[in-house]
């Protein structure tokens, strides 16, 4: 009969079904939970609050991401390696040795592989291994040189010639990192070292078999040709100069030095070394002429120039005439070409280069002395190992899956441990404290703006704060949900602290903002404050007008003041006092202008009594429904787009933005929101005095204007027979 599909259970938060994994059947049965089912299908290994050496081992193809089938896989190995998957769910940090399964052939290698753990750590009659036990693997192979990795350090060697030779081989090709974190050699690395001293070699004998032409002065052949190479451009030119020069004596002056260029020099300090003539010729062009080799040479170039007379002039030309010994021709330089060409060409066919800094007496005896054959006994004896350390490498992963992987599921297939709130899940960095309020959803970011730009689809309240610690000089970004409070005194620069999960604590300071509703309360208020804040910014405007006009106005007064007593004699006569006419018109004017101030100011109060009068005019349990109606014309929009908006919050884009595959909305509803952030309180057992000596004390104006509009309301009421008609009612 066929096996009956696994009884799964679900709960509901966050606006869909979750998973329940608390049983062990559950974990190893996850093979058969329809992925559309999973809350989050892949993340990051980076930015969780989890243990890294766990998320590696998850990590089974080391891309730094973890997907579903990678769990799956986990799940299925580490129940199958125990009797009772229920231990998962247990957890902790350490597992008894009977709690392998008998019947499966790798719990019965990884069993094994932790009773000699136990054995090498002097603790066989311990019936329990713990993560501790596992986590040093250097501890655990310090009763041998070897550790199973194919790698074997220069302390691995049993004489001092081997180990010497693993040195050198680090020295030229370099060194792996075995798991004693020590350097040392492969198999790869010592064929690359051998193989390079091989063409070394060969390319050696090379010249050797052909030594009279390609090394003419034998082992001083090298340093001959670097003095050479280090003027032979400088030689090729003045040669070339030289042969201008006789083909057309017109040349010779361009081709040397000028005046200016020596005039240019006379104003500066000149070095010893005279690098500021460089550029010069060697020496003074003449035409066909020998160059010098003792006087008369650019000093710039004196000592190389001495250099290749006493490394190759003379080693190479032999005695010449006396008249002749400090000069060197055209003819001569090309022989000396000739002659070190051979070797130019042989040096630039370098072969095995890696391993010249070894010195050809010292490559030819490794290659001779049974060096490679001794190194490759080691990683051989090494390898032997191979077996028991990856057996090692299981017990550590049985014992970190045995303690992490139910948790870490608890944040991937289902997200109980963010809607239960009994512990952050692993995305939340850590406890921000901001304007009066924590927030508790933090998440690390690598990009504010990049992490904004999905992050704003979730309709949250969102905080961007760079966070520093100043004592070690770390620094982090973090985007932290506002969804209790208001926004009012939220602002790019305001500073607060930000708790991480180990409790350490950083500054905080926030530098982007991503603005949605945060409460329907402060939806309500918003269009009043809008109202009042555009009156407040009139009021302002027009008392700043209203000061400059002033003072502009005083400083007219002033400066006009300033020419009268400078210039009286030569003022101009004062004009004639205004005409009859002229003040007819100026008084026309303003009782024009003040016709329309009080006409509008009739209109103004005309409305307002028709508005009073109409609303006088309903029974009374009609008023405070006409109130109510003018609040919810005015509030009901913005409570309506707020409640839309967090009816709509999820937590999905947030964990998207920073690299995650969340597979459902995981809405944040009203009462889940103020679960996150909470707004600071007084304690319920706390004193509190409402005595504040410094107090603003309030003008009683406003309760004697209302009580004045009240009381006329009253009488106009009463004048008019409108009491007389609700009493009748």
């Amino acid at each position: 009969m066929a096996a009956q599909p696994h009884r799964f259970r679900f709960f509901r938060a966050g606006g869909f079904d979750q998973v329940r994994l608390d049983r062990g059947a559950d974990l190893v049965a996850l093979d058969e939970l329809d992925q559309k089912l999973w809350a989050a299908l892949s993340c990051p290994v980076e930015g969780l609050e989890f243990d890294e050496r766990t998320l590696a081992l998850l990590d089974t193809d080391n891309d730094g991401r973890i997907r579903a089938p990678e769990v799956i896989a986990a799940a299925k190995w580490a129940g199958a390696l125990l009797a009772k998957p229920e231990d998962l769910v247990t957890g902790g940090d350490t597992i008894a040795l009977t709690a392998f399964a008998d019947d499966h052939d790798e719990a019965k290698k990884v069993l094994a592989s932790a009773r000699q753990i136990l054995r090498d750590l002097g603790k066989e009659d311990e019936g329990r291994i713990s993560l501790a036990d596992v986590t040093d693997t250097a501890k655990i192979f310090a009763q041998t040189k070897f550790n199973g990795d194919g790698i074997v350090p220069p302390a691995s060697a049993a004489d001092e010639p081997t180990k010497k030779a693993i040195e050198d081989i680090i020295e030229c090709v370099g060194g792996e990192p075995d798991r004693s974190g020590a350097p040392g050699v492969s198999l790869a690395k010592v064929k690359e070292f051998f193989d390079a001293a091989t063409a070394f070699d060969a390319w050696w004998k090379r010249a050797e078999a052909d030594a009279a032409v390609v090394l003419p002065l034998g082992d001083r052949t090298s340093a001959a040709v670097s003095a050479y190479q280090a003027v032979k451009a400088k030689v090729d030119d003045w040669f070339t100069r030289s042969r201008l020069a006789a083909f057309d004596a017109r040349a010779i002056a361009p081709l040397n030095c000028d005046e200016a260029e020596y005039a240019a020099l006379a104003l500066k300090v000149l070095s010893a070394k005279a690098t500021e003539v460089s550029g010069f010729p060697l020496a003074r062009i003449a035409p066909d002429a020998a160059l010098p080799l003792e006087t008369a040479i650019n000093p710039a170039w004196a000592d190389a120039m001495a250099a290749l007379r006493a490394e190759v002039v003379e080693p190479l030309l032999g005695a010449r005439p006396r008249e002749r010994v400090a000069t060197l021709t055209a003819a001569e330089w090309a022989s000396l070409s000739a002659k070190l060409a051979p070797y130019e060409a042989w040096s630039a066919a370098k072969e095995g280069a890696v391993v010249e800094k070894l010195g050809l007496t010292r490559v030819r005896e490794l290659l001779s002395g049974g060096a490679r054959e001794a190194i490759e006994a080691l990683i051989a004896s090494d390898e032997a190992l191979r077996q028991e350390a990856e057996g090692i490498a299981l017990v550590e992963k049985i014992v970190r899956l045995h303690r992490d992987l139910f948790r870490f599921l608890q944040n991937f297939v289902s997200f109980t441990d963010f809607y239960s709130r009994k512990r952050k899940a692993v995305f939340q960095a850590g406890r921000l404290y901001l304007d009066q309020r924590s927030c508790d959803l933090c998440v690390r970011v690598r990009d504010a703006s990049a992490h904004a730009a999905i992050a704003t689809l979730s309709k949250t309240y969102l905080v961007y704060c760079e966070c520093t610690r100043k004592a070690d000089g770390k620094k982090m970004t973090i985007a932290a949900a506002f969804t209790g409070g208001d926004s009012d005194a939220l602002m790019v620069g305001r500073n607060g602290l930000f708790y991480d999960r180990k409790g350490d604590d950083w500054d905080a300071t926030i530098v982007k903002i991503v603005e949605h509703p945060i409460s329907i309360r402060q939806a309500f208020l918003m269009p009043y404050k809008r109202i009042g804040s555009l009156v407040g910014d009139q009021i302002e405007k027009i008392a700043s007008a209203r000061d400059k006009a002033l003072h502009d106005k005083a400083a007219v007064s002033a400066a006009g003041a300033a020419q009268t007593a400078e210039g009286a004699a030569a003022a101009p006569p004062a004009a004639a006092p205004p005409t009859a006419r002229e003040q007819a018109f100026d008084v026309a004017k303003f009782a024009g202008v003040f016709a329309a101030i009080g006409l509008a100011i009739g209109a103004l109060g005309s409305v307002l009594a028709a508005v009073g009068a109409g609303f006088l005019a309903l029974r009374w349990w009609q008023m405070p429904l006409a109130v109510a109606g003018i609040i919810l014309l005015i509030s009901g929009p913005s409570m309506i787009i707020a409640w839309v908006k967090l009816r709509q919050r999820s937590l999905g884009p947030i964990l998207d933005a920073n690299g995650w595959a969340v597979n459902t909305r995981a809405k944040m509803n009203i009462p889940f929101g103020a679960s996150l952030t909470a707004v600071a309180a007084l304690p319920p057992n706390a004193e509190r005095s409402l005595d504040d000596p410094f107090e603003q004390k309030k003008t009683p104006w406003v309760l004697y204007l209302s009580l004045l509009v009240l009381v006329a309301a009253a009488v106009w009421a009463w004048r008019h027979g409108l009491v007389q008609r609700w009493l009748k009612m």
